[in-house]
């Protein structure tokens, strides 16, 4: 069974430059055994739940191509992650808020085409179905 994900756990995008931690609000009120909320399917908020991820390395991602006279040249540049859908797959029974809880192997997708997934879930106790 995949472990929940919480408050302090890592995530990592291919086109950023390394994990960074995730930030979860305690809006259900539903905490682990360390006292640290607990991720829902609904926590993909850009910059607030997923973080920047140093550079991005994205060529889908306009602001990475600078002109150079008449020809376009790659320079990655800051990221900022936008994710375009809710984590998936989540927990089927465990709901928080009435939420699918987050789990280790949930993913989304940024709008650069950058797959953002759990590096660690920062949790090694609480499993889910």
């Amino acid at each position: 069974m995949p472990k929940c994900v919480c408050m302090g756990a890592k995530l990592k995008c291919v086109f950023g430059a390394g994990p960074k931690d995730m930030l979860v609000l305690p809006l259900a009120m539903t905490f682990n055994a360390t006292s640290k909320p607990i991720a829902t399917q609904m926590d993909f908020i850009p910059m607030l739940n997923v973080p920047a991820f140093g550079t991005c390395k994205s060529p889908a991602n306009p602001m990475n191509w600078k002109m150079v006279g008449p020809v376009p040249v790659f320079v990655p540049s800051s990221c900022i992650p936008l994710p375009i859908m809710p984590w998936n797959p989540v927990a089927k029974k465990l709901k928080i808020g009435g939420k699918p809880a987050m789990l280790e192997t949930s993913k989304t997708m940024c709008i650069w085409a950058g797959n953002i997934t759990v590096d660690k879930p920062g949790l090694t106790n609480v499993q889910a179905t």
